[in-house]
């Protein structure tokens, strides 16, 4: 299967974000993607947090436009499509979850993550609290499509190995072929810290990870780190993109799983 990873610089015009989102995935497809990822927030990057809870809608409403752009993208394209990261609305109105939509090439919805662990940072210089506004979520999700089994978590969850480790070891499932990272990584952090934990997770689990990010300086003045990039299960970076708009294109291969998982059989041990 031939993944996509998209990269973009969204701002606070949720049209806008749409729009350059439907191109890169219209250019996704073109170029044979099955699949393709968008990042977090890719829908909304705000002047300031509470900008999400303006733009937030209701799970599964048919109006709603960033879930019937995701909708129907995946269904006129034929895409397994990871949403990015869009707020959803909760029983608190001033708290959304930050939820990872998943669409299957029918534009049917085949999934939901809500981001569990919600960043904070403080360097005395820049400093971030995504609680101020966002309601944590509680549960991993995994899904199949079409042969591969699926893990979704979303940027700060990346520092989190037993999060991949619960997805990798469900009872009477399998390993999860890939992971989705959609993020949004500070340029300090990510600068930091990025490709080793990608690299990281993907070592760990023996699996792919497709971590599709966002990649320059914004309209609310927060640069954002980039590098956009498709691994593989033995720590191969496949693609990267640096900065700004575009794509990371990368075949899956599940000999390649196979072979890997075969010659070093780590994921056959019992977690303590």
């Amino acid at each position: 299967m031939k993944i996509a990873a998209i990269q973009m610089v969204s701002g606070p015009d949720v049209a806008a974000n749409l729009a350059r989102a439907r191109h890169w995935l219209v250019e996704a497809a073109a170029q044979g993607a099955q699949l393709a990822a968008l990042p977090e927030y890719f829908c909304l990057m705000g002047l300031q947090d509470r900008d999400k809870l303006a733009v937030a809608e209701t799970e599964g409403d048919p109006s709603a436009p960033i879930q019937r752009a995701l909708r129907e993208a995946a269904a006129e394209l034929g895409l397994w499509l990871v949403g990015g990261t869009l707020p959803l609305r909760t029983s608190d109105p001033e708290r959304v979850r930050n939820a990872s939509c998943v669409y299957a090439p029918g534009g049917r919805l085949a999934a939901r993550y809500d981001k569990i662990h919600l960043f904070r940072y403080d360097n005395g210089r820049e400093a971030y609290d995504e609680g101020r506004v966002l309601e944590a979520g509680v549960t991993p999700v995994t899904l199949q499509a079409d042969v591969l089994h699926v893990g979704l978590s979303v940027c700060y969850d990346l520092r989190f190995p037993e999060l991949y480790r619960a997805m990798s070891f469900q009872p009477g499932r399998p390993p999860c072929d890939l992971f989705c990272v959609p993020s949004a990584f500070t340029y300090t952090t990510g600068q930091a810290h990025w490709e080793l934990l990608l690299r990281a997770r993907a070592v760990e689990n023996q699996a792919y990870i497709v971590a599709p990010a966002q990649g320059g300086r914004h309209e609310n003045g927060r640069r954002t780190w980039g590098h956009t990039m498709i691994v593989d299960p033995w720590g191969e970076v496949l693609g990267c993109l640096p900065e700004g708009e575009g794509l990371v294109l990368a075949e899956l291969d599940t000999a390649r799983l196979a072979a890997v998982r075969s010659q070093l059989p780590a994921l056959q041990h019992r977690r303590l």
